[in-house]
């Protein structure tokens, strides 16, 4: 068993910390100061995020809603999203599969 105290974890601003990764799930937790965000972008995996600490505001397709702690949103693959700290924030963030289809990392091992 794996356990982690999200809140007490020494993890920068700019440099997410990777918890697990397996095929099944990569689990990463990220520092977002206020002010900044995780401009919009999109995976290839299920994206879950969870908000440990602070409040964000989560952007898609021009709709934002905010989440506080205990927070939870879930994007499909390749869905566009944007995620911006009105307070300093520590977000857990699960990808799953790991990694997805049409990852990068699978255009390596078809090239191999």
């Amino acid at each position: 068993m794996d356990t982690w105290d999200i809140r007490s974890l020494d993890v920068q601003p700019h440099q997410p910390q990777v918890l697990r990764s397996d095929d099944d799930a990569r689990v990463i937790v990220i520092h977002l100061p206020a002010g900044e965000s995780l401009q919009e972008h999109q995976v290839h995996e299920h994206a879950y995020l969870v908000v440990a600490d602070g409040e964000v505001e989560i952007g898609l397709n021009g709709e934002t809603k905010t989440a506080g702690v205990g927070s939870v949103a879930h994007w499909v693959p390749a869905e566009r999203h944007e995620v911006k700290a009105t307070t300093d924030a520590r977000l857990v963030l699960i990808l799953a599969p790991w990694p997805g289809p049409g990852h990068p990392s699978h255009r390596e091992e078809r090239n191999a």
